[in-house]
């Protein structure tokens, strides 16, 4: 039987993944890039909150995938990234904006109600650090420093993304914010990095379109992103979409050129040593 020219890659769902610090489950999809498990190379890790959204269309959000496997494919065997494990953390529904939360604030859900959230985001930030990285890392074929490891968010998922960049910069050397919600608790966002007396070693992608709710605030946060030591065009990408709204085929769209930005070839060589 013929090999096939380009191997196939791989979803492996953990299903119902308990966190002992969170006292909660929820599911973990680990995408294998084409060949894993072939020359026993390790690779590169980058995980997306809101997982359920990021590979199938029969998880995710009113079924708009982010099709984030097949682009990755398509960018392997076009010789443009180096070969990714991706992490799809799925949110836990009615528990998403406690855990996403940086800080506990009033918010207007989908309903126009009032609701208040918890601000449980460090706690689920160590919920990474703690128990799911090593699970990851004692499983997969993976390159566990900071170099190596990446965290993708949009919206809300965005937001806590960025929270990643000040609570755990010797885990995660890379984060990606699509669209943060930095309205959050009247901008904490800007305040808290504003506050940093040291620029950790974290690259930055910051995105935002251009006819989302408020989009301007993305360029207060950018400067003050800079004025913290983040260069423009080295370690802050930084990104206004025109015509892009806030959905998940707009972040679909951009799910390509975040990934070369982290595991770009020629750029940077985070699969190595």
């Amino acid at each position: 039987m013929l090999r096939p020219r380009f191997p196939i890659p791989t979803l492996r769902l953990h299903s119902r993944f308990f966190s002992r610090g969170l006292r909660n489950c929820r599911d973990v999809v680990v995408w294998l890039p084409p060949g894993y498990g072939t020359l026993r190379r390790r690779h590169p890790v980058i995980y997306f909150q809101d997982g359920q959204n990021i590979f199938d269309p029969a998880t995710a959000f009113l079924g708009n995938a982010w099709h984030a496997g097949e682009r990755a494919t398509e960018l392997i065997r076009a010789h443009e990234i180096s070969s990714p494990i991706m992490v799809g953390v799925y949110n836990t529904g009615f528990n998403r904006m406690n855990e996403y939360a940086p800080t506990p604030a009033v918010f207007a859900g989908w309903d126009g109600e009032q609701s208040r959230s918890t601000g449980d985001a460090r706690r689920y930030a160590r919920f990474f650090v703690n128990e799911l990285k090593p699970f990851i890392d004692a499983r997969y074929l993976t390159l566990p420093g900071p170099r190596h490891n990446a965290v993708v968010g949009s919206s809300m998922g965005g937001l806590v993304s960025l929270y990643f960049a000040l609570w755990h910069p010797r885990e995660f050397g890379h984060i990606a914010a699509l669209s943060p919600s930095i309205w959050w608790d009247n901008r904490a966002v800007i305040r808290d990095f504003a506050r940093l007396r040291k620029k950790p070693a974290v690259r930055l992608w910051l995105d935002m379109g251009t006819v989302e709710p408020g989009w301007e605030a993305v360029q207060i946060l950018r400067d003050t992103l800079v004025g913290r030591g983040w260069r423009l065009g080295d370690d802050l990408h930084y990104l206004e979409v025109a015509g892009a709204a806030h959905t998940e085929a707009a972040w679909a769209a951009r799910i390509g050129d975040v990934l070369k930005w982290i595991v770009g070839r020629g750029k940077q060589r985070i699969n190595r040593g």
